[in-house]
């Protein structure tokens, strides 16, 4: 049954915005009369027939918090014993713009029978494949609200780790981006007038003011073409970055580093305990869950050791000993794991080395972003220093010459 939405007064002439099920707009008409409203508006926003909006070019991404606030509000309704169709058409009306269309479109298919996992499907770029596959594992067992639950708190520390990441980089970055201002301004302004007054003087410029204005000199003199070029290289290594070979070549250089090779690792061995860990709890069988898994690691080169790890962990059904051997998991984990696995706790136990490698990730984090600002700071101050003075030593001269 179509979706509409519309826009009325009531009976006390206040205006009346919502959503209504009906076979037709005739039909939606005389329902809403029926509850003694006056409709001006009506529009059907079913999945079918949703009409293009310019405004929908602006709004972006469905963020994480979104996400994080549909899932959260599903589980308490669910677990308060609401029907998984009602509890949707309650949602729909919580969320606004592009996610509510999407909302309006999933219980539409609910609604007509389909699984509320293969509706959510229909959204990659919004539910994940580990989302879906675990909504899809709640259906089965009937466990969705227990599921929802866990995402939500999936969900949370991706969230998180985010925020952490973002609040790592803003204070460097802007530190660089000021320098960067400050450095263009004192070479493009100050050191060519400093250094033609100078000149005019007949007095030869110091060593590091000569530099400067030859620096300055260039970038007046090239701009544009230093502006073009640069533009390409940020083009050029963008794609190159998006294709399988510029992505597998950046994924072998940062496991070079020991540094990065550490961070890859360590996030490789969160993603794939945390996502199995929920999977096998969740019911998914242990192949299909470990196809999922090799598919949410973000480096590319541990995807293949994994996926071939994976394959003989399929055979042979021995999951410690073979990820021990990709060179990713440390022993300690590979230990913890093995003992879950001959335990029968092997979810809980990958749950577990998920959490416990997520906080020693935040840790190194939080102790990186407490170096990287002083050291941005040094290095761009040192520069900036090196300018200052070059631009003064003219002035400190032209103090010294007689009559001056």
């Amino acid at each position: 049954m179509p979706f509409y939405q519309y826009d009325s007064f009531n009976r006390d002439g206040k205006k009346v915005t919502g959503t209504i099920d009906s076979s037709s707009i005739e039909s939606a008409k005389r329902i809403l009369q029926g509850q003694g409203l006056m409709p001006f508006n009506i529009e059907e926003v079913g999945a079918d027939t949703e009409k293009f909006d310019f405004m929908s070019i602006f709004e972006g991404k469905i963020n994480l918090k979104t996400k994080i606030v549909f899932t959260k509000q599903l589980a308490v309704l669910l677990k308060a014993g609401v029907p998984l169709l009602q509890a949707l058409e309650l949602l729909v009306e919580q969320f606004e713009k592009k996610f509510k269309r999407i909302l309006i479109n999933i219980k539409d298919g609910v609604k007509s029978g389909e699984t509320f996992a293969s509706q959510l499907n229909k959204y990659p770029k919004v539910f994940s494949n580990v989302y879906v596959q675990l909504v899809k594992a709640g259906e089965a067992t009937g466990k969705l609200h227990m599921i929802l639950v866990r995402l939500v708190d999936y969900l949370q520390r991706s969230e998180d780790t985010k925020r952490r990441i973002k609040k790592a980089t803003s204070y460097p970055l802007f530190v660089l981006g000021f320098s960067f201002a400050v450095i263009i301004a004192l070479l493009a302004f100050l050191v060519p007038r400093i250094t033609d007054l100078f000149s005019k003087m007949g007095k030869e410029l110091p060593g590091p003011t000569l530099f400067l204005r030859n620096v300055s000199d260039f970038i007046l003199n090239n701009y544009f073409i230093l502006s073009f070029v640069l533009i390409l290289m940020v083009l050029f290594i963008s794609y190159w970055k998006s294709t399988p070979m510029g992505k597998n070549k950046l994924d072998e250089f940062l496991l070079m580093l020991p540094l990065t090779s550490y961070f890859s690792k360590t996030k490789a061995v969160v993603q794939f305990s945390q996502t199995l860990g929920m999977l096998l709890e969740a019911g998914v069988n242990l192949s299909e869950a470990l196809d999922i898994v090799c598919n949410i690691v973000e480096n590319t080169v541990l995807v293949k050791k994994l996926q071939e790890a994976k394959d003989k962990i399929i055979k042979e059904g021995k999951i410690a000993k073979y990820l021990k051997k990709t060179g990713i998991f440390p022993n300690i984990a590979s230990y913890m794991i093995s003992t879950g696995e001959q335990s029968g706790q092997l979810a809980q136990m990958l749950l577990t080395v998920g959490l416990d490698y997520e906080e020693d990730l935040k840790e190194i984090t939080d102790s990186l972003v407490s170096k990287i600002g002083p050291i941005t700071t040094i290095v761009t101050g040192a520069i900036i220093g090196f300018i200052v003075l070059a631009v003064f030593l003219p002035i400190v001269e032209m103090g010294n010459i007689p009559g001056m």
